[in-house]
């Protein structure tokens, strides 16, 4: 059974940093490309950030790109996103999420609020 289970959100104030993690079982980890989403309330979901499961290539929503970092580390079956210079409208559920052509699995979500 796949399962991705994400950590790491809390409260923070405007301008500071928060890091996720979000770790996964039950799958061959270094195959799936890995992705952070959020979904703010009353809005649609939106890709944050990918990152490759053979080149370890990355991409960046522009809302986020030079304030957040998305990297893996294959052998604890983990992918990170590191976000800084937080902003009130980064408020938002963050989800992690596995693809590759065998299938997708998403993570509960966590909970980012950002507010002073």
């Amino acid at each position: 059974q796949v399962q991705l289970v994400e950590s790491g959100g809390g409260l923070v104030q405007p301008g500071g940093s928060l890091g996720l993690s979000c770790a996964a079982s039950g799958l061959t980890f270094s195959r799936f490309i890995m992705r952070w989403y959020r979904q703010a309330p009353g809005k649609e979901r939106e890709l944050v950030a990918g990152i490759g499961s053979v080149d370890g290539s990355t991409n960046y929503a522009d809302s986020m790109k030079g304030r957040v970092t998305i990297s893996r580390d294959n052998a604890k079956n983990t992918v990170y996103l590191q976000m800084n210079m937080l902003k009130p409208e980064d408020t938002a559920v963050y989800y992690c999420n596995a693809v590759r052509w065998t299938g997708e699995y998403w993570g509960q979500g966590t909970q980012v609020t950002v507010s002073s």
